[in-house]
């Protein structure tokens, strides 16, 4: 496959894994509750870390976690927190491990609250991803108003691991904002569906 076929954001170079990634998934609009919790755990994880280490163990993620059943999830005990330890193909950090288990407690508190977690995030960008339209990739912020907003509310909820950067990731991930940059190919495609 010839990936200069196309041009895309820089930041997703010549990677097979990360090149499908972008041109797949990364600001498609998710709405699925199921999707959007796998995605609030790989970006747990991913905290400090560069998204292309999560990428390549995300199947390793799936069997571990579940297959990302937030339902299972939120029921883990003593046992199954210390095999996840022990998984060696995951990220084995405890403070994510134990954030990634009250997340999903806190994920059905909000599902229980607003009918969906999905009605409930969307709600921040009134239920429409946000159209940006940035040239160069160094002008695409880390954090917005509105990630700094939907991070505190959701700290308030009890979420863990959810600074403003990693909800603006998820955000970016998840589609409710396109930063594609205008000069990729995905960016159109994006904003007219």
């Amino acid at each position: 496959m010839n990936f200069t076929e196309k041009r895309r954001c820089a930041w997703c170079g010549n990677d097979p894994l990360y090149v499908a990634y972008h041109d797949e998934e990364w600001g498609v609009p998710v709405y699925d509750d199921d999707k959007l919790f796998e995605f609030l755990i790989l970006e747990t994880f991913q905290a400090g870390l560069s998204w292309i280490t999560i990428l390549r163990k995300r199947e390793n993620f799936r069997k571990a976690f579940d297959n990302f059943d937030y339902k299972k999830i939120a029921q883990y005990e003593e046992d199954k927190y210390n095999s996840l330890l022990e998984d060696a193909g995951i990220i084995r950090n405890k403070l994510k491990i134990k954030a990634t288990i009250s997340n999903a407690l806190a994920f059905m508190k909000v599902q229980e609250e607003f009918g969906s977690f999905s009605k409930y995030i969307w709600e921040f960008t009134d239920g429409k991803p946000i159209q940006n339209a940035f040239t160069n990739r160094n002008d695409v912020p880390a954090t917005t108003e509105i990630s700094d907003k939907l991070s505190k509310d959701l700290k308030k909820r009890g979420f863990k691991f959810v600074g403003s950067t990693v909800i603006y990731a998820h955000m970016q991930a998840t589609g409710m904002v396109n930063d594609h940059t205008t000069t990729c190919f995905r960016y159109d495609e994006l904003k007219n569906e």
